[in-house]
């Protein structure tokens, strides 16, 4: 299985529907080429337009289909990715911008996330806890400023802690059991003021998952589970309060396969800047972002398997230089983020 940040987005709906169709875009035939190469049976998109009847992610799929990589099973719901509000939820006195939506979002799916999967998805026993309101979760620990909600009680009462979506979405497997994938895509922890608004609800939104997995949410899931997608925080390097995602790694029901590439360590060495004083070692990196002055290469995307399943291989898809599939991470528009990938031995 994996996660990739495919950063297609595009500024308008139905946009990213036409360049897929064209076929002319050399960003989404890249796209096409990494996951046909690939090749899981399990894939999760993040920053994927999302549409009402999953127009985009079909003709995607109809893509890969002809690639050699099909996928009859699509997963989508609504997300807060770009779902207006009405209200100023950055606190800049204006509405109606990107920010101003539940999740950072010209128009409402932007920059969502889709499921593609060669197993049969047991949607009935879907848990969506994406409608959750932050300020409602005991746990929780939304922004203040000068003892009160930031950037007002209104909007604050009104946030969901979701940016784009949390997911519990079981898969059937060959023997009639169940895997469960916990699916999400977290804000990222930057790009805010003092208050550390981002920063926060960063935090928050990876740790639901632990909460999730202890039953604060209601019981967990007995069968086996997957924590993947894009937390947008690395664990040593870059801004963001690291301790959640150190937490969710660490959880007791988890493992961590560390996917690793070549091609991150020779990139993280290369690019230097940023990269020299990272802490965290280059070749689980799964982003390639400005060195200079930062934040550099980090480890934002993750797969993490129950202990429960064998882990048997993982990686980072992430071509050294000269390698020939290495055009399909380098030139400009291509995505900066990596596919990350974990093979597992499951029941039947």
């Amino acid at each position: 299985m994996a996660t990739w940040h495919v950063e297609m987005q595009r500024r308008g709906p139905g946009l990213l529907l036409r360049d897929i169709l064209a076929g002319e875009d050399p960003d989404v035939a890249a796209v096409v080429d990494v996951i046909a190469h690939v090749s899981p049976d399990i894939l999760l998109l993040t920053g994927f337009d999302w549409d009402l009847k999953l127009a985009a992610a079909r003709a995607l799929e109809t893509r890969l289909a002809t690639a050699g990589a099909g996928y009859p099973h699509l997963f989508a719901l609504p997300s807060n990715a770009g779902l207006a509000t009405g209200l100023d939820m950055d606190g800049d006195g204006r509405t109606g911008g990107p920010r101003d939506a539940q999740g950072y979002g010209w128009f409402a799916g932007q920059g969502a996330m889709v499921l593609l999967s060669r197993l049969p998805i047991d949607s009935v026993k879907v848990r969506d806890f994406s409608d959750l309101l932050w300020a409602d979760l005991a746990w929780g620990r939304p922004p203040m400023v000068d003892g009160q909600p930031f950037p007002s009680p209104q909007a604050q009462a009104a946030l969901r802690l979701s940016s784009t979506g949390h997911w519990d979405v079981p898969v059937i497997l060959p023997d009639g059991g169940r895997l469960h994938l916990l699916c999400f895509a977290a804000t990222t922890p930057v790009f805010d003021g003092p208050e550390d608004a981002n920063g926060l609800r960063n935090h928050d939104e990876i740790a639901l998952w632990s909460v999730y997995l202890d039953g604060g949410l209601g019981p967990p899931p007995e069968d086996a589970v997957v924590v993947m997608g894009n937390a947008n925080l690395d664990t040593s390097d870059g801004e963001g309060r690291q301790t959640a995602i150190r937490d969710l790694i660490g959880h007791a029901r988890l493992q961590d396969p560390r996917p690793h590439s070549a091609g991150g360590t020779e990139a993280a060495v290369a690019q230097g800047g940023a990269n020299t004083g990272h802490a965290g070692d280059p070749a689980l990196d799964t982003a390639d972002w400005s060195d200079d002055p930062a934040p550099g290469n980090l480890r934002v995307s993750y797969v993490l398997p129950d202990r429960a399943l064998t882990v048997t291989d993982a990686g980072v898809f992430w071509p050294v230089a000269g390698a020939p599939l290495r055009p399909l991470v380098e030139g400009e528009g291509l995505p900066r983020h990596r596919l990350v990938w974990v093979d597992l031995d499951v029941p039947g």
